[in-house]
């Protein structure tokens, strides 16, 4: 496992994943009063679009801080895993 550390917009991806779990929970709330489905699926693909604009965030900021970085001192491995990463995100 990497070491520990942090980045730029850290603490705006901590506010944006707060929110998201605000979100997600009243769905949650939608579906156990019985709300209409297709309310439900739209709130849904509000939560989804919010966690996937949070993974942008914190890839912009891994290739601006580690991969830069990796790029600097000749780290492949960072590369690799970045390539790994974002093959994950993208499923």
């Amino acid at each position: 496992m990497s070491e520990r550390h942090e980045h730029k917009s850290t603490k705006t991806v901590i506010n944006r994943l707060s929110r998201a779990i605000g979100h997600l929970e009243s769905v949650k709330k939608m579906v156990e009063e019985g709300r209409d489905c297709s309310e439900v699926l739209i709130q849904i693909a509000a939560v989804k679009s919010a966690v996937n604009n949070i993974g942008k965030i914190i890839l912009q900021d891994h290739i601006n801080n580690c991969v830069v970085n990796a790029v600097e001192t000749g780290d492949k491995e960072v590369i690799e895993e970045l390539n790994k990463a974002i093959e994950q995100f993208i499923k």
